[in-house]
């Protein structure tokens, strides 16, 4: 569904936390790392892996951020916000920021860090956490070591996917046992796994349908085989 469809029915601070991954506006679907079939990829180790482009769909969904109302409604609906790509959005609430460092090695196209807006903290903290295609952290007590066995990555179905260990990591830092969980942009769901997991209430809404079942479908998975990382 349109997550402003279910902001504008919700009740003021109805919401302990949103923890929202809204579009970028940068047009990520069109990028060179998301369409190239071979890229390389450098591992910790210094040797390189050609990298297939990913099966999933990329879509248009990434030309424009939100609008002002959105970001007011979010505020309103939520006593606490957690919100990704907020150096993209020109907005002023605070000192807060979460930097995700994503240890991407020198001469890749993309970003090293991404930007969240934290309204509980008043300063800039780094989280370290190793997410570059195929090069994807051991666990979150060895975020920078590199997972070995490519078997046990979390496969890709959306081309903005974070970490499940991110959103266990904000959660274990920036909610507490009882908190409603809110994300207007859930994506690949990665959120509702580490919040199922981590025994915490989301609602979330996609908007687009492939993209929701294929997180539904990655979600029924992770709860088959239980606890995959």
């Amino acid at each position: 569904m349109d997550c402003m469809d279910l902001l504008k029915d919700t009740p003021d601070k109805y919401y302990s936390l949103a923890l929202v991954d809204p579009p970028y506006g940068i047009g990520v679907s069109k990028m060179a790392y998301t369409q190239s079939e071979g890229r390389m990829a450098v591992q910790k180790n210094g040797s390189k892996l050609n990298v297939k482009k990913s099966g999933y769909k990329h879509g248009d969904w990434d030309k424009n951020t939100p609008n002002i109302e959105y970001f007011i409604e979010l505020k309103r609906v939520s006593k606490n916000q957690i919100i990704w790509g907020w150096n993209y959005y020109g907005l002023d609430w605070g000192n807060g920021i979460i930097k995700w460092n994503k240890l991407v090695p020198n001469g890749v196209s993309f970003n090293t860090y991404e930007y969240a807006f934290c309204s509980l903290i008043d300063t800039e903290i780094e989280f370290k956490y190793l997410w570059d295609g195929m090069c994807q952290a051991l666990s979150l007590k060895y975020p920078t070591t590199q997972q070995g066995n490519k078997k046990l990555n979390e496969k890709r179905i959306h081309p903005t996917q974070k970490p499940i260990n991110l959103y266990k990591w904000l959660l274990h830092n920036y909610a507490k046992q009882g908190d409603k969980i809110l994300d207007t942009h859930a994506g690949s769901f990665s959120i509702g796994i580490a919040c199922d997991d981590m025994g915490f209430d989301l609602t979330a809404t996609e908007l687009d349908k492939d993209y929701f079942e294929a997180a539904v479908k990655r979600f029924r998975i992770y709860k088959s085989q239980g606890k995959l990382f």
